[in-house]
């Protein structure tokens, strides 16, 4: 692909898993980067790997105002693509997960996503250019016991964006809106959700990679396998009480002993 001039990126969650991976292909291409995420110690060791231009954040996205001060942070600069990586999953009964940790996943999954996209977006409609990148998952097509509160999240994300981008399609913007819907990923997603994989992840390269080639080319929703592609199809066509079942069985496969 070729490489871009001088152009900037801002990822969210970006110290592990999909969000390092699209920070170092975005840097191949000659992206400039923003970068954040609550370990401050690996956010450096990124910045000395990317070199000159490279600008980083210690933000934990749970606490209120921390969204509001990732975008002040930005304000002097022109982030031409926003990725909204940040996210995860809590795993449980609804009355036995903690609650705490359900509010932080709102915090994280919903309202700092929501706020940074708002924000950005209205930055990106003013000079009609720009990209937003919401990272959802193959939930977000599904109903989730055992996390229920991460699938209803990602719920939230794909239809937030897919409305944006029908908004911004009706005024013919070209500012671009995707969301990427992946199935499992080799990442730290599982460890923190205390759960263990049912299927062979997917490599966090192979999905930032695709996503981000999909992303800038304007692909509305972005689902890197043919199996996750196969899975999501068969949520939409099943009847959601036979959906809400499989998915049940599939979750509680997972749970830790």
């Amino acid at each position: 692909m070729q490489k871009s001039a001088q152009k900037r990126a801002l990822i969210t969650g970006a110290t592990s898993g999909i969000g390092k991976e699209m920070a170092i292909y975005l840097h191949s291409l000659g992206w400039q980067l923003t970068l954040t995420g609550r370990n401050e110690e690996a956010l450096q060791r990124m910045a000395a790997l990317f070199g000159e231009g490279t600008k980083y954040i210690a933000l934990d996205l749970a606490k209120r105002g921390a969204a509001e001060r990732l975008y002040t942070f930005c304000r002097g600069d022109r982030i031409d693509l926003l990725i909204n990586n940040a996210g995860f999953g809590v795993f449980g009964t609804f009355t036995e997960t903690s609650l705490s940790e359900e509010l932080e996943l709102i915090e994280v999954n919903i309202r700092s996503l929501h706020i940074l996209t708002k924000l950005f977006l209205r930055d990106f409609e003013r000079r009609d250019s720009g990209c937003i990148l919401n990272v959802a998952s193959c939930a977000g097509f599904m109903t989730g016991p055992m996390l229920s509160s991460y699938y209803a999240s990602k719920n939230y994300v794909v239809r937030l964006t897919l409305a944006i981008r029908e908004e911004l399609r009706r005024r013919y913007s070209r500012v671009k809106v995707s969301v990427l819907c992946p199935g499992p990923v080799d990442t730290n997603f599982n460890n923190r959700a205390g759960v263990t994989f049912s299927v062979k992840p997917a490599s966090p390269r192979y999905v930032a990679r695709y996503a981000i080639d999909r992303a800038l080319a304007g692909r509305a929703i972005i689902i890197p396998t043919l199996g996750v592609q196969l899975s999501v199809l068969g949520a939409k066509l099943l009847p959601d009480a036979v959906s809400r079942a499989v998915v049940y069985e599939l979750q509680k496969r997972k749970q830790r002993t």
